[in-house]
Formats: structure tokens, C-alpha cells, sequence
């Protein structure tokens, strides 16, 4: 079968002569929403719920069907699809009498719903989840019910679309810091008397934080939040909700994980893997546990309902551990004979450990892979039932937490939707494929036919992956002019911290003074520009100026508040900021609102208020520089 996309993580993908750009952004995200761990490529068991997530429901039969004419074409990977693949199909099923009501018949049956107004390109309609809607409000009336903010908008009613007309940016501002505490400054949130600026600003705030934090909001505005666009609303919210199910899924945060290493595997093959693959192999390992059969995935694998009853039965306090009561599993429904119903009965179960959260009986059954996901997720974060292994021969000091400039490069690469999401720094770019993405974002073209692309063969893989990562070195030295000197390919495939971060810190560099650029109508710009911008600011306001980017004061935050308010007169309250003899606390807590402020007005900051206190100098120029792109935009 002839490939029409060169290669699905390109930034510009060609689509097939049937399917326009914007139907291709859309199989992208139904693609997205099966691939959950964000590695390529599905199984051919989630061909038939990729098909429905696109919108486009196939009989069983014409799914086999496609499955066994993409094994006699050689096309399928040790039985994987890849999104090159889905498209091709996509394109082939469009073109039949089958797919007449291609992205346009909303199949209410199952629960997807028309969202008003279609794309002016391609006219394809947009829609949204209503189980997913009443999932998260949900979690959201749960997560939130003693906010003393949300009193008069909680709990609210799933069953309507108050969600997305309640308060604009308040239930998200709320759930970043449940994700992420502390993201947000509260101080900054626009709470009484609400004007359209004032709105504005909190939406500015609520979309800037939750980049900040890792989300992909390259296509989102402040206007589809405000207007309530449902799959808009929908897709960041569950963004921001998945951050902070996963939050703990990860070894450094939680050594019990340990636990599910198998054998002859090592520390760092553990450590690879992603939030995602660590539930599925909890999942399993409790299945194991309990003497049952292994599940591939949280979708058709559990629809029966069993593999989650036998999961409810091994976590289930047992008593044995002191303060902690046992909680009894009754396992007579497992015997139901009909699927809603046993389904039914296991929530109930589910329920008895407060873990009912996310799921309905008919979305067990329908194999919501999303939804079950964020269930299966939650019932691990409550009950992980795992122990830190003793007696082992394991080098613990190998696991080593995340620093605050490694997660503000993950957090930075994954807010402009690199494919697959970045979950670990080092060990998610060894094959090159980020970096290559990142390149584009700085306008420096990638070969892709010279990139090696999984699925990869067992046998040679990391050869593949170090050509890769040969090339992206070759890249930025020959065709970016970055500095690179000691840099070789097998040092990003190795994972070499201090290497790597180095060729990270000068993408992200490049592409906030391309921002710059852009807005100076391509006049080059340095750190010497930034600094004379910002004081040129600073001056007209009658505020003290700064020696550049290690420059003392900056610990108080003073010269980004300055500025702030010198960007936007009148912004600043300086009557909930302390100026003089300040403690270390008191630096942190300007840091906080000096970080907020700047997204509040419309810079995209990354930095964090820690990097402000210390005077970190490469983050104080990267806060710094956004503000002057928010300064110089015309708004």
C-alpha cells in the first residue's frame, strides 16, 4: 500500500488527494485519542475503535477485512497500525459507498454529539463526547466541591452544557493547580465584577498556565474557552486532568513501582516506560497476583468487565495493614450473564473503594479507552498495592527525580504537541523523532526520508535510533549553527543529561527569539537586544533598570513586576507584594505572582518562580523575552 504522509510527526503532512488538511488534524486526533501512550502506532484490536473515535462506524466484517488486506500488503508491524496507515484506510473507506456520512452522520447511539459551526476549509463538523463530558464534570464537581470560589457555579449538571457556560476560566484555573499545585498565583485571578478585559485576562491566564504545565494549546484561544467550543473545552480539560492522574506514575515519585520489573529487565528498562504502559502493567501484575489472564489493553480487553473485578478484588484493603479497615469485594456479579449488568455490579464494587469515578457500565462495555484510562488511573493513585521491593540488587541512587529545567524543556516540547508526548526527557528522545519535530518549529527543514521511523525491528533498533540522532547532531550544527562542540549523536541516544539539555536549551532559545523576530519583522534579535528593550520599557515608566539577566535584583522579582505593569499600566498590585528586606519566602511568594501576572497579560512563560529566586540566568532570559513579545504585540 503506497504511504501518502511522509511522516505523521512532520509539522507539514500531506494528505491524501480524498481527505483535506482539516479532516487529516481530525483523524490525527481520534488517532491520539486510541494511542494512548503516544507511541505511533495502535493495536489491530483498536482498529474498530480508532474507526468509531473518527466517527466513521464499520461492521466487523469490513474491519477484518482491512486487516487482511494490510497483512497481505506487508503493512502491518508485528500487528500494529500506524497513523500513515489509519489515513490510507481512511482515504480508501471515504472513497466507497460505505463512508458516505464520512465525518458527517453524528451517531448519537453513541453518545458523540455535532458541535454548532463547521470547519470553512473542508467543511467537516467537529463534535465532542457526551460520556466524556458527564465523566469529567463528574470528577471535576468531586475534585472541586469544597472550593470556596466554585460554591455558585457547583456542583455542576452533567446531564446539560453548564460546563461549558459556566464561569470562563475558573473551573480551569482550579483544576491546573489540583494537577499541578501551585501553578497558579490565586492572588492573580480575576474573581468579582467580572468585565470582558478582566475575563480576557483570566482566560490569558488559564490557557498560558496550562501550556506552562505541558498542555498542547497551540489551537486553542481565549475565545474558544470563552465562546464554550465543546471539543475545545473538552480536549484541554482532559489534558490537564490526565497531568495530574499521572502525576505519581512515575519511579522517582513512587519506588513501589519497582515492584513491577520483570525478569531479566533493568532499572532503566523500567523507567522507559510510560505512564500509560506503568498502569497497564500494574494492571496486569494484579492480575497475576490474583491467578487470572493477562489484558493487552483498557479497552476491548475489559469489556466484559472481569479483568476489573479480579483488579477491585487484589487492591481491596485486606485489613492487614494498621489504621487501614478491610473493605470487602463482593464477586457474585462477576457471574451476570449479561455485560451491562456485570459492569453495573463491578461499579458498584468500585464504588465500596470510592475509585467509581470516570466510568458508567456502558462505557466498560463500549471499551472507552480514554475513560477507562482515567478509572483504572484513579484506582492506582487510591490503591496502588505495591510494595518496595527488599533485598534486590538494585542501585536506587540511579533514580533520580526530575530537575525544574528538565521539566520546563518537557513541559515547553510538549505544549507545542509533539508526537509522541514527552513523558521522560532523555529516554523519549533517543531516537531523534522530538528533536526532528522541534527543528521545524525553528524553521530548520528535516529530510524525513533520511529518518529512520517506527515501529523499529527488534533486530537493530538502536542502530536506527542512533543514525537518527546522528543526523539531528548534524542538523544543528550544519543547518541551525548551534553550538554543539563534544555533541555526537550517541550522546542524545544514550541520554546524556548535561549534552542533551544543551541542545534542548538552544532549541528553545532559537524558537522564543524567532517569536521576537516575527514580531520585529525579521530584525535579528540577542540577549543584548532583550536587555535594551527591557529597559527602554522600564525607563518610560520610571522604574529601575536591570545590568542584564544575572542581575541581583531580579531574586525579588521587582524588575518583572516592573515591567509587567509597564507593559500594561495599573496591572501590578504592589499592595500584595513586599519590596524591602525580603525573606526567602517573601522571594518565592513575588516570584509566584510575578510568573502568574506575566501569563495573565499574555506571555507564555515557562520558567518556573523558583528560576526568578536564584536568578537562573538562561530562565530569567526566556521570562524576560516573552514578556517583550507580549510587549511588542499590537493588542
Amino acid at each position: 500500500m503506497k504511504l501518502y504522509i511522509t511522516d505523521f510527526r512532520s509539522h507539514n503532512m500531506a494528505a491524501p488527494a480524498q481527505i483535506s488538511q482539516d479532516e487529516l488534524q481530525e483523524l490525527k486526533e481520534a488517532f491520539d485519542t486510541i494511542d494512548l501512550d503516544s507511541n505511533g502506532h495502535i493495536s489491530t484490536d483498536e482498529l474498530n475503535e480508532l474507526f468509531k473515535a473518527a466517527n466513521l462506524s464499520l461492521p466487523g466484517y469490513k474491519v477484518r477485512e482491512i486487516i487482511q488486506n494490510l497483512m497481505k500488503a506487508g503493512d502491518l508491524h508485528d500487528g500494529k497500525v500506524t497513523f500513515d496507515e489509519f489515513v490510507n484506510v481512511s482515504s480508501d473507506v471515504n472513497s466507497t459507498e460505505v463512508a458516505k456520512t464520512f465525518k458527517k452522520a453524528i451517531n448519537k447511539k453513541e453518545g458523540i454529539y455535532a458541535v454548532a459551526g463547521r470547519s470553512e476549509q473542508s467543511g467537516t463538523q467537529h463534535s465532542y463526547s457526551e460520556e466524556e463530558k458527564v465523566a469529567f464534570v463528574n470528577w471535576v464537581n468531586k475534585a472541586l466541591e469544597k472550593d470556596p470560589d466554585c460554591q455558585h457555579v457547583l456542583p455542576m449538571d452533567p446531564t446539560t452544557d453548564d460546563l461549558f457556560t459556566c464561569l470562563p476560566g475558573l473551573i480551569h484555573f482550579k483544576m491546573i493547580n489540583q494537577s499541578v499545585p501551585d501553578t497558579i498565583d490565586e492572588r492573580t485571578i480575576n474573581k468579582k465584577k467580572l468585565t470582558p478585559f478582566t475575563i480576557q485576562e483570566n482566560l490569558n491566564l488559564a490557557l498560558n498556565s496550562a501550556s506552562a504545565i505541558g498542555c498542547h494549546v497551540v489551537n486553542i484561544g481565549a475565545e474558544d474557552l470563552k465562546e464554550g467550543r465543546q471539543h475545545l473545552v473538552l480536549g484541554l480539560l482532559w489534558q490537564v486532568i490526565k497531568i495530574g492522574l499521572f502525576a505519581d506514575i512515575e519511579i522517582s515519585r513512587n519506588e513501589a513501582l519497582i515492584a513491577l520489573l520483570r525478569d531479566g529487565e533493568s532499572l532503566e528498562d523500567l523507567m522507559k516506560l510510560s505512564p500509560e504502559e506503568l498502569l497497564l502493567r500494574w494492571a496486569n501484575y494484579q492480575l497475576e497476583e490474583a491467578g487470572c489472564p493477562k489484558i493487552n489493553n483498557f479497552s476491548s480487553d475489559i469489556k466484559d468487565s472481569k479483568a476489573y473485578y479480579n483488579i477491585l478484588n487484589q487492591v481491596a484493603p485486606k485489613g492487614d495493614e494498621e489504621g487501614i479497615p478491610p473493605i470487602a469485594i463482593d464477586m457474585s456479579g462477576i457471574r451476570e450473564k449479561e455485560d451491562i449488568k456485570r459492569a453495573e455490579c463491578m461499579l458498584e464494587q468500585a464504588d465500596r473503594l470510592g475509585c467509581r469515578q470516570f466510568v458508567t457500565a456502558t462505557d466498560v462495555i463500549r471499551g472507552n479507552p480514554k475513560l477507562n484510562l482515567a478509572f483504572i488511573a484513579n484506582l492506582f493513585n487510591k490503591y496502588p498495592a505495591l510494595k518496595k521491593p527488599e533485598n534486590q540488587d538494585i542501585d536506587w541512587s540511579s533514580i533520580e527525580g526530575e530537575t525544574r529545567e528538565e521539566r520546563t524543556f518537557r513541559n515547553w516540547m510538549n505544549s507545542l504537541g509533539v508526537n509522541p508526548r514527552v513523558n521522560h526527557l532523555y529516554a523519549d528522545l533517543d531516537d531523534a523523532l522530538v528533536i526532528f519535530q522541534l527543528y521545524e518549529k525553528i524553521k530548520v527543514p528535516v529530510d524525513w526520508d533520511r529518518v529512520n521511523k517506527p515501529p523499529y525491528s527488534k533486530l537493530g533498533s538502536n542502530m536506527k535510533k542512533l543514525e537518527n540522532c546522528n543526523y539531528a547532531v548534524e542538523l544543528g550544527k550544519k543547518e541551525a549553527k548551534f553550538s554543539l562542540v563534544g555533541i555526537a549523536g550517541q550522546d542524545l541516544n544514550e541520554g546524556n543529561r548535561k549534552l542533551t539539555q544543551a541542545l534542548l536549551w538552544q532549541l528553545m532559545r532559537r524558537y522564543t527569539l524567532n517569536i521576537l523576530e516575527e514580531l520585529g519583522d525579521g530584525q535579528k534579535v540577542n540577549d543584548d537586544t532583550i536587555v535594551i528593550w527591557v529597559n527602554e520599557k522600564l525607563t518610560e515608566a520610571s522604574k529601575a533598570t536591570i545590568s542584564g539577566f544575572k542581575d541581583g535584583s531580579i531574586a525579588t522579582s521587582m524588575p518583572v513586576l516592573d515591567l509587567i505593569d509597564a507593559i500594561q499600566p495599573g496591572s501590578i498590585r504592589y499592595d500584595l507584594i513586599k519590596v524591602e528586606d525580603l525573606t526567602e519566602e517573601e522571594k518565592l511568594n513575588n516570584a509566584k505572582y510575578a510568573i502568574s501576572m506575566a501569563r495573565k497579560i499574555g506571555a507564555r512563560v515557562y520558567a518556573l518562580p523558583e528560576d526568578l529566586v536564584e536568578v537562573k540566568p538562561k530562565m530569567v532570559m526566556t521570562v524576560f523575552a516573552c514578556l517583550m513579545a507580549r510587549g511588542m504585540k499590537r493588542v
